[in-house]
């Protein structure tokens, strides 16, 4: 069995499952995990676009497009604005809401989540490199590059 939106194995963990163990990672916010939160939820978000509206896909988008383009440097300060544009006061923070083809999901990706989670933990060493591996695959997978 494999999961019916990325395409990684559903055994022995499913995407969902080690999709909170990541998180769990990521909000301890030690490095590797934490810095690279919201470039992890936007690889998945776009690899499970059933969780994501097609209107609200643009947000995760340029998350990933700032992270392979111009570093995490630039996507933290993006993802900062992400979080205040989260809130009701102000609506002046919003991301770009675009990206090709939002509507219409790739049929199939090369790296999934499976893959960054390697022995299912998640390993530290490498884990960056996975996660810009990750980013690419879905960049390229979105744009129909396959």
């Amino acid at each position: 069995m494999v999961c019916p939106e990325c395409g990684a194995p559903a055994k022995p963990r499913s995407c969902e499952e080690l999709f909170q163990d990541v998180l769990a990672l990521d909000h301890s916010r030690r490095a590797p995990w934490g810095p690279l939160h919201g470039v992890t939820v936007s690889c998945f978000l776009l690899q499970h676009p059933s969780r994501l509206p097609a209107s609200e896909r643009g947000r995760a988008w340029a998350i990933l497009n700032t992270y392979v383009g111009e570093g995490l440097a630039a996507t933290t300060r993006l993802t900062e604005r992400a979080r205040r544009a989260n809130s009701h006061r102000n609506h002046d923070a919003a991301l770009p809401d675009s990206g090709p083809g939002m509507s219409d999901p790739p049929a199939a990706f090369g790296v999934t989540i499976a893959d960054v989670a390697q022995d299912g933990t998640f390993p530290a060493d490498g884990f960056s490199g996975r996660v810009t591996a990750w980013a690419e695959d879905i960049i390229t997978a979105w744009r129909g590059g396959r």
